[in-house]
């Protein structure tokens, strides 16, 4: 499984972004890269931001993983980790002075998956509408020692994320970052501008 470089949108020209903060968007199930890049204008303007597409075409968009066989928030944890592998490939081609992940439904199980696979690697994730994917990973014991600053922000009132993976999600979360729990009254799948403004004054902080 691969990224299509070709479709990442980015805020800065390359000749300006060697060495500077990156975040990198990691949209939702059935969506774009253009979904989250929307938000570039009111995100800190220190990182340059790269807004991936997901590698599987699936819903009329873009997924991470199918949710043609996956019981809605229990996807099987190895699509999840081929996906996280593809993006971890396409980081390691990048040269920046740190990495930080912002990640809606899918893209947020993805953020969260990928600080598994690499504990250390990335200064600040941004959770919005996601959840943790079920199961033991070979890098929990290691992200529970580093702890990385993790901010989760949901609603509610969301209909997509199911209850299950909420309470599991919240009962993981605490052992193995250093988190920041929002939770938005009435808010839906979406993200509000409180939540927005929460999550900004999270990234001037960590990223």
């Amino acid at each position: 499984m691969r990224l299509d470089e070709s479709a990442i949108l980015w805020s800065a020209p390359e000749r300006e972004r060697a060495g500077r903060p990156l975040l990198v968007l990691l949209h939702g199930y059935g969506s774009h890269e253009g979904d989250l890049f929307a938000m570039s204008p009111g995100l800190p303007l220190e990182p340059v931001i790269a807004s991936v597409r997901a590698p599987i075409a699936e819903s009329g968009g873009w997924a991470w993983f199918s949710r043609i066989d996956s019981p809605p928030g229990n996807p099987p944890a190895e699509r999840v980790d081929d996906a996280a592998s593809a993006v971890i490939s396409w980081l390691d081609t990048l040269e920046y002075s740190s990495v930080s992940l912002l990640g809606f439904s899918q893209g947020a199980a993805m953020a969260l998956q990928l600080i598994r696979h690499a504990p250390a690697r990335f200064a600040a994730t941004v959770s919005l509408s996601g959840f943790v994917v079920a199961g033991e990973h070979p890098g929990d014991a290691e992200l529970a020692r580093v702890r990385p600053p993790v901010f989760w922000g949901r609603g509610t009132d969301d209909p997509v994320i199911p209850n299950e993976a909420v309470d599991r999600t919240a009962r993981w979360l605490p052992e193995h970052a250093d988190a920041t729990i929002r939770i938005y009254e009435g808010l839906g799948h979406s993200i509000s501008t409180p939540e927005l403004g929460d999550l900004v004054s999270f990234l001037r902080e960590h990223a």
